[in-house]
């Protein structure tokens, strides 16, 4: 818990703390031995199932659809390009032979969720340059894994066509594995009420570990299937989802803790003074010529103007995935497979310390600094009899709904403002009650306006007490009476928008 609290002070990725600790418990420090890669591995590889999941869970859809083509090119001819260039310098500037090398290359290619999921949310970045990043760092693991388990095998590597179609083979399955069960457990989860809100959080995780499973045993990617099946999972409006959200960050953090202090007591710091030099030096490839290189290629298709580029290609962070990775080749039996590890691991801590404390510089030097109003919180708990929903309303700080009566919300019919709390007493409101900054809402909807009134509250709270009069109100399903303005201002809004006076989203 120290070492969360000193993290988030300094602005250096937890990893750096937790690694230390494993360093300072192991044999050059207290004195444990520990030397088990296999177990190593193995616990490595559920942490990321964990952390995966909690990334996916925590990511917004609206943020990252706009993202998701840059985000593919980046985890596919990105890595690609990235481990032919750090391959090189590995082979021709540090002396490591070709399998080596692009074990390295390929190693390192690929950015850690962990550590871009703790600093990108603390760096008040734009909501598509975070889109981005977290997609990447969510997708580039699955073709990453693949590169390596390939040149760690025994005998002659594949032919590079017949790598990208088995890459391709993979990210496909785990893709539609990962989409199916996430889908289906959202529409579980959504239509039958457990007896226990406690049983939400382990319901969703389990959905999360399933998708992997299901992805791996049909020869898929099983990371790509846990991330897609989280993303479904988190943007699918499910019953207490504060908690959930929670308890996913809470494992998160526990899986976090336990890999990096495990990584950290493997490493034996008096072997790493032969890797310090050629460490540093893959890694300043890796760092100023590889990354920038395949950020600057993969997006030149999308327009991205250079300072967007620029700042994606310093926060291309490293952590605990690459020496992870670095355990394959040492399972594998591949020779000076530790002399890999330990490359990978110097390069990973000194270049975490250069890159994560200078990214909110380097955002506020490129003028990409963005502060958004937070998100309006919103908790729904299913009756199951009485068939309807409780909706739990927290009004954020910059939230639009300040100021806004509760007539004024104009719900749909079939929900109603039940009860206010503020300031730690609760009141039922009338209608032309104002509503606050920091007070909580219960609302009741029935089942069929359950969604629509959802989106309104979202709306009002995005666009003021105008939301709807200017084309921005959400639909409501079928069936149900239509939120919003009358036919009146509908037709207003849309002349309005005909003649340049009001611009339609």
């Amino acid at each position: 818990m120290a070492a969360v609290r000193v993290s988030s002070r300094s602005g250096l990725p937890s990893l750096l703390i937790y690694l230390g600790i494993g360093v300072a418990i192991g044999q050059d420090g207290i004195g444990v031995s520990f030397n088990d890669v296999g177990l190593t591995q193995v616990i490595g590889y559920a942490a990321l199932v964990v952390i995966l999941a909690e990334g996916g869970l925590g990511t917004k859809w609206h943020e990252i659809k706009p993202a998701l083509p840059a985000a593919a090119v980046l985890s596919t001819a990105g890595v690609a390009i990235s481990v032919g260039v750090t391959a090189a310098a590995a082979h021709y500037l540090a002396g490591v032979d070709w399998r080596q090398a692009l074990i390295i290359g390929a190693v390192v290619s690929s950015t850690d969720a962990a550590a871009v999921f703790s600093v990108l949310r603390n760096v008040p970045l734009p909501a598509r340059l975070t889109g981005v990043l977290e997609a990447e760092s969510g997708f580039n693991d699955a073709p990453v894994v693949i590169l390596v388990v390939a040149f760690s095998a025994a005998g002659p590597v594949d032919d590079w066509y017949m790598l990208m179609g088995r890459i391709a083979l993979e990210l496909a399955i785990g893709a539609a594995a990962g989409l199916a069960i996430g889908m289906l457990g959202a529409y579980g989860l959504r239509h039958v009420a457990l007896p226990a809100s406690g049983l939400y959080p382990i319901a969703v995780m389990a959905i999360a570990v399933t998708a992997y499973a299901a992805g791996a045993l049909a020869h898929g990617s099983g990371f790509l299937a846990v991330y897609l099946a989280a993303l479904v999972l988190g943007n699918a409006k499910l019953p207490h989802w504060p908690a959930t959200r929670g308890f996913a960050e809470g494992l998160g953090w526990i899986a976090q803790i336990g890999m990096f202090v495990l990584l950290g007591l493997l490493v034996t710091p008096h072997e790493l003074g032969d890797d310090i030099i050629p460490a540093l030096v893959v890694g300043l490839v890796l760092t100023m010529v590889a990354r920038p290189l395949s950020v600057f290629l993969g997006l030149a298709p999308f327009r991205t103007p250079w300072q967007e580029k620029t700042l994606l290609s310093w926060a291309g962070l490293r952590g605990a995935v690459p020496i992870v990775l670095a355990t394959i080749p040492m399972v594998a039996g591949v020779t000076d497979s530790r002399r890999i590890f330990n490359i990978v691991f110097v390069l990973v801590i000194v270049y975490t310390l250069v890159q994560g404390p200078t990214l909110p510089w380097l955002a506020r030097r490129l003028r990409l600094g963005e502060n958004e109003p937070e998100d309006l919180g919103i908790e729904s708990a299913p009756l199951e009899r009485l068939r309807g929903h409780l909706l739990s309303v927290a009004i954020p700080e910059g939230s639009k709904m300040h100021g806004v009566e509760v007539s004024e919300l104009r719900l749909t019919a079939g929900a109603a403002v039940t009860l206010v709390v503020r300031d730690g007493s609760s009141f039922v409101p009338s209608p032309s009650t104002v509503l606050r900054q920091g007070d909580e809402l219960l609302v009741v909807a029935t089942d069929p306006v359950r969604d629509a009134t959802e989106r309104r509250l979202r709306a009002v709270g995005e666009g003021g007490k105008l939301a709807g009069w200017l084309g921005t109100a959400p639909a409501a399903p079928a069936g149900a009476p239509a939120a919003g303005p009358s036919t009146a201002a509908s037709a207003a809004a849309k002349w309005g928008a005909k003649w340049g006076l009001v611009k339609r989203k």
